[in-house]
C-alpha cells in the first residue's frame, strides 16, 4: 500500500491518499478539493474514510462524493470490527475523546494507523471542545496502548510517529491527568 500525504487548508490537515494498484481510498479530505483530485488522477476512488467530522477534516468531502459518487465511511456506519474495501483491509477502533465521533483506522497488514486528532507526535488532541470528553480520551489511550509498538501513527496534523515512541515519550500516555 502506498501512502501519500497532502497537507490541506488553513490548519494544514493531513489528507491521506492510499493506493493499491489503481484503487484509492482517501482519508480526511479537509480542504483543497482540486489538490486532492489531482493526486487521485485517473485512479479508481473506492471510498472516503473520515476519522471525525471537524470542518478541517471534511471540507472537500461533498465535492469528492459528488464527483466520484463514492461511499463515506465514519462512525455513523462503522462498528469496531474488520472491513475490506477492494484490496484494502482495516479494523476500526473507536477512539473517542477529542470528539464523540473519533475513530482510528488500523491497516493491520501494513502496521499503520490513521487516527485523526486523537494522537499527535508527543501529545494528543484537544479535549476542551463542546463535544470532547476527557474521560473518553483516557479510555481511548488505554485501549490504543495495547497495540504493537512498531505501528506507525499517521495523525490529522503534523508528522507521523510510532506507537512505541508515544508510549515512551507522550506525557498523556504515562501520567495521570
Amino acid at each position: 500500500m502506498n501512502i501519500d500525504i497532502i497537507q490541506v487548508g488553513e490548519l494544514y490537515t493531513n489528507c491521506y491518499i492510499l493506493t493499491i494498484n489503481d484503487d484509492v481510498l482517501v482519508i480526511d479530505p479537509g480542504d483543497e478539493y482540486f489538490k486532492i483530485k489531482d493526486k487521485i488522477k485517473d485512479k479508481n476512488l473506492l471510498g472516503i474514510l473520515i476519522t471525525h467530522r471537524h470542518f478541517d477534516h471534511i471540507g472537500a468531502l461533498d465535492q469528492l462524493v459528488n464527483e466520484y459518487n463514492v461511499d463515506v465511511y465514519d462512525i455513523n456506519n462503522l462498528k469496531e470490527e474488520e472491513y475490506k474495501i477492494g484490496n484494502f483491509n482495516f479494523k476500526v477502533i473507536y477512539t473517542k475523546g477529542h470528539t464523540y465521533d473519533s475513530i482510528t483506522f488500523n491497516f493491520y497488514k501494513d502496521k499503520v494507523m490513521f487516527c485523526g486528532d486523537f494522537i499527535f507526535k508527543d501529545t494528543i488532541g484537544r479535549c476542551d471542545f463542546a463535544n470532547s470528553n476527557i474521560s473518553d480520551m483516557k479510555k481511548s489511550i488505554e485501549k490504543i496502548k495495547t497495540y504493537d509498538d512498531d505501528i506507525i501513527i499517521y495523525p490529522g496534523h503534523g508528522p507521523k510517529t510510532t506507537l512505541g515512541y508515544e508510549k515512551e515519550n507522550n506525557y498523556y500516555f504515562n501520567n495521570i491527568w
